[in-house]
């Protein structure tokens, strides 16, 4: 790639790890500014709940709006209101603006991530390019959770506000760059193509719901017919959502699309990936400041080591695909992830950090392989003016894994505590790890399938590919023969 292509592939990528790093932050800074403005545990939980809430609940309109109204003008517009209420949100004095910026921001966050995703893929030719330009996307976004976690214990220390100030900053200097660098190309198609509103609003109410119901589980049986209504709500907005999608002349989301097999699996994929290593990785946090007594910046320096797929990532990640495809690598990933959360469970009171190394070692090592290839399966083979959809289901689905592995862990954890005292801490902290466990493993058993389904397509592809090469190869040899006569 030239110049100006990797300047433009670093600018897309800097939102991305705005994205992780803002989350990271705000989750080491909440128990700071809780206790700066007062504010009661529920109030404390829904400051970290409305960003997921508005993140998932709109991401799958934000990639096709990102198809339908354009790529650049998406991406700029709501890269400036996530800059806005990131400085909003510094300026907040009571809880309930602390909730309302973190929602926006993540309606922000929602439209601007699937807006530069698809950017990417519409930017870079289809093969090697665009793979190297998504896998240094993924690790760059891994990246920023890893580092944001150290950067928000740093700035915790000079004041929380700095949590939200700090962003500012940076994404105004994205925000400078990306008018002069992102291309101009990105004009909706011209066919007399009406926006979805039915589509648009039963989505996002049905997307809005089911996050809200993930939200919800972290509580365990507590107020369940909440919970439970909510869950039944969200499956019938769906449902009308589906129906307006096969009436609809011109549908927000083409149901087709869900009938890709590669492009299913690689959500699934997605989404019980980042359930595993975001639950774990809260686990792990509580484990380490509730039960070990550490710091909120000890604790992020011990996890900075799993951010090594950001160096992975863009280095090693792209030979492997190359010599054994994505299906293989994200295999690979998988069965990674399986082995390092395998080896925490029988975490104990006294463990070294020696004893921890290997386990967050091996997980950084599985998100180099799994995410980045999960990444392209996701967007590969689909049509150009469908990118920002395809964008949007892959986010959609990390979205609510991420928000679906920490409920989990916390519902487990929850019902496995038995009292007080440490010893029933422990025992508690050791029943949610079984969650990370399960879910990577049911991730494996699904790319098992997909490893097969590209073994599949291979035997089916070489006799065409063998009778192309003998046809091929007839052809140099006749015109050989002309030649000789002429000559």
């Amino acid at each position: 790639m030239g110049t100006r292509a990797w300047a433009l592939l670093l600018v897309l990528c800097g939102t991305i790890f705005l994205e992780g790093a803002d989350v990271a932050m705000m989750a080491v800074a909440i128990p700071a500014i809780r206790s700066d403005l007062g504010l009661a545990t529920g109030t404390a939980a829904w400051v970290l709940s409305a960003y997921v809430l508005g993140y998932a609940g709109f991401t799958l309109l934000g990639g096709r709006a990102a198809d339908l109204l354009g790529r650049r003008r998406m991406f700029l517009l709501w890269l400036t209101v996530f800059l806005a209420f990131s400085g909003l949100g510094g300026l907040a004095t009571d809880g309930w603006m602390l909730i309302v910026a973190r929602f926006v921001t993540g309606v922000a966050a929602a439209f601007m991530t699937p807006a530069a995703l698809s950017l990417i893929t519409t930017s870079y030719e289809e093969g090697p390019k665009r793979n190297k330009a998504l896998l240094v996307f993924a690790g760059t976004g891994a990246a920023g959770f890893s580092l944001g976690l150290v950067i928000g214990g740093l700035l915790t220390e000079l004041g929380w506000r700095w949590v939200f100030f700090a962003p500012v900053l940076l994404t105004a200097a994205l925000l400078v760059t990306a008018t002069r660098l992102v291309p101009r190309r990105d004009a909706p198609p011209v066919r007399g193509r009406t926006f979805d509103l039915p589509g648009a609003i039963t989505a996002a109410g049905a997307m809005l719901l089911a996050a809200y119901t993930v939200v919800r589980l972290e509580h365990g049986l507590r107020d369940w017919p909440l919970t439970l209504a909510s869950g039944l709500a969200a499956l019938l907005t769906a449902g009308a959502f589906v129906v307006f999608e096969r009436r609809c002349p011109d549908p927000l989301v083409r149901v087709g699309i869900l009938r890709r097999g590669p492009v299913v699996r690689a959500d699934l994929g997605a989404l019980l990936f980042l359930g595993a290593f975001f639950g774990f990785q809260f686990v792990v946090t509580l484990y380490l400041q509730e039960l070990r007594g550490w710091s909120s910046l000890q604790t992020a320096v011990a996890l900075v080591v799993m951010g090594v797929d950001a160096v992975l990532a863009p280095t090693l990640t792209p030979r492997l695909v190359t010599r054994f495809g994505n299906a293989r690598v994200i295999l690979g990933g998988f069965l990674l992830g399986v082995a390092a959360y395998a080896l925490f469970l029988p975490v104990g009171m006294d463990w070294s950090y020696a004893m921890m190394f290997p386990t967050l070692l091996l997980s950084g090592l599985a998100f180099a392989l799994a995410y980045g290839p999960l990444t392209i399966a996701a967007t590969d083979g689909v049509d150009e003016s469908e990118q920002g959809l395809a964008g949007g289901l892959l986010t959609t689905a990390t979205q609510f894994g991420s928000a679906i592995g920490i409920s989990a862990v916390t519902a487990v954890y929850g019902l496995a505590s038995t009292g007080p005292g440490p010893e029933a801490t422990l025992s508690a902290f050791r029943a949610a790890l079984v969650v990370p466990v399960v879910l990577v493993v049911l991730g494996a058993l699904i790319s098992v399938v997909s490893v097969r389904e590209a073994r599949r397509a291979v035997r089916n592809a070489s006799p065409v590919s063998s009778a192309s090469a003998s046809h091929t190869s007839a052809k140099p040899a006749q015109r050989s023969g002309g030649i000789s006569s002429w000559k």
